[in-house]
């Protein structure tokens, strides 16, 4: 799409959305333009439907999102200069919807805690990945200095994550980042660990602390950084200016160290643990059928932004029992079969514009991993292709679970560039995954070219 047919489409969608004067919040995901309004009576979502350009919209809790595509930065910035404003400017506190506890709102609020630091434990686990390449072709040995490197390197990027949740947790709630790392460095201190490996009986203010291994745990921070956001900010409102810098960061770590090491880190700890145990129960009692399923229904998950909430599960089994049995799966099998979607499309269409759309969503799913365009654009406005690829996608998974498929690394992204997350020591791990890609992707392309997609059904996004 031209720079000129951008600056249309941005007009087209700030006239949609009530005007400049209906936006309270305006920002941008890596595929959709995300609003809050004041009115959302004014948002005339029919009309929005028609406009080229625009793949598909959702409400999702209290945001309005209009899905684009790869292009979403270039519509991002045109609307805010023809909105005539920056997004920061204009926000005033009382302008931005009081959000109400809710599923959506905690999924939220974990996503953003764990998001951030994607890149970090992408990088940690394929670097783990690439080790493990190296041993097999014997091009480097255990006791080499650049292995024993590597490994600690990889190694770090999970036993330290009390500490970089700590950042972004408390980032994500509005708290200190410098408190919220600090608790978390508090969890993995040497002295702690050593104490807590010993049995040696700790207690703050005669509190008894429980005695757990905090390192490569995500829920305890996650927590903590929450209470923390709220303790900050009541010492802080009761607090005279002239002693802020004193009273501020004393008195916040002295209450926080009790709850953390008593209650919060403690709670997470365990409830972490549950889950992880759950899908290794799930996966133990039903095999290859809870694999199935879950890969056959993974796409509501990613409709009702429930999938973001099994990352801190992914993330824990990875760094503790060192492999993961479904989640990955599910998610490469989902976005690849939504490619194979739009081929269908493609392969059918005698459309022009349909089919140069269609593949460009196919490209995009198969390579970068995204999937919104070819969901939003296609699936959900043509229910029987939906329903090919989670049939095509139930296969493939029943496969996966038969063969006993583990995720060991997760490579950013859930296109066929994510397949090395799929290495380990047995070599069949990585080439029975590409078999189920392979069951999964003919499923749906067969079904949805006998059964999905007549010409007469086009699809306009």
């Amino acid at each position: 799409m031209a720079k000129k047919n951008y600056e249309a489409l941005a007009e087209e969608i700030i006239e949609v959305m009530g005007g400049k004067e209906n936006m309270t919040f305006f920002i941008h995901c890596l595929t959709r333009l995300r609003f809050n309004v004041k009115d959302k009576g004014l948002i005339d979502n029919e009309k929005l439907k028609n406009i080229k350009g625009v793949v598909g919209s959702q409400w999702q809790g209290d945001q309005f999102q209009i899905i684009i595509g790869q292009h979403v930065g270039d519509v991002y910035k045109i609307i805010c200069q023809k909105a005539g404003f920056e997004i920061k400017e204009i926000i005033k506190e009382d302008d931005v919807p009081k959000k109400k506890l809710s599923i959506s709102l905690i999924f939220d609020s974990i996503s953003g805690c764990v998001t951030p630091l994607l890149p970090l434990l992408i990088g940690g686990g394929l670097i783990k990945a690439l080790l493990l390449i190296l041993l097999q072709f014997k091009l480097i040995s255990v006791e080499s200095s650049t292995y024993i490197v590597l490994s600690f390197t990889g190694d770090a990027a999970f036993y330290f994550l009390p500490v970089f949740l700590g950042a972004t947790g408390a980032k994500k709630f509005g708290a200190n980042i410098g408190y919220g790392m600090l608790l978390g460095a508090t969890l993995i201190h040497p002295q702690f660990i050593e104490m807590v490996t010993k049995g040696t009986p700790l207690s703050i203010y005669n509190i008894p602390i429980h005695a757990a291994s905090y390192a490569s745990t995500i829920f305890p921070m996650i927590l903590a950084t929450f209470v923390l956001s709220y303790v900050e900010k009541y010492i802080t409102k009761f607090t005279p200016q002239m002693l802020k810098s004193l009273v501020v960061p004393l008195f916040t770590l002295l209450i926080m160290l009790p709850l953390t090491l008593c209650v919060l880190a403690p709670m997470g700890s365990i409830l972490g643990t549950y889950l992880s145990t759950g899908i290794t129960w799930l996966y133990d009692t039903t095999g290859f059928l809870a694999v199935g399923v879950v890969c056959g229904v993974y796409v509501f998950l990613c409709m009702t932004g429930m999938h973001t909430a099994l990352l801190p599960i992914l993330f824990t089994m990875l760094a503790t029992v060192g492999y993961e049995p479904i989640t990955v799966i599910a998610s490469m099998l989902y976005t690849i079969n939504q490619g194979v979607v739009t081929l269908v499309v493609a392969a059918k269409t005698k459309d022009k514009d349909i089919k140069s759309e269609a593949l460009t969503c196919t490209v995009t799913s198969f390579v970068a991993g995204i999937s919104e365009p070819a969901l939003f654009g296609f699936s959900l406005k043509n229910k029987k292709l939906l329903y090919c690829s989670m049939i095509g996608c139930f296969c493939g998974g029943i496969y996966a679970g038969l063969m006993k498929v583990y995720c060991f690394a997760v490579a950013g992204t859930v296109g066929f560039l994510g397949l090395p997350g799929f290495i380990g020591s047995d070599s069949m791990n990585l080439i029975n995954m590409i078999i189920a890609i392979a069951i999964s992707c003919i499923v749906t392309f067969v079904l949805g070219m006998k059964f999905g997609y007549q010409n007469k059904e086009e699809v306009k996004c």
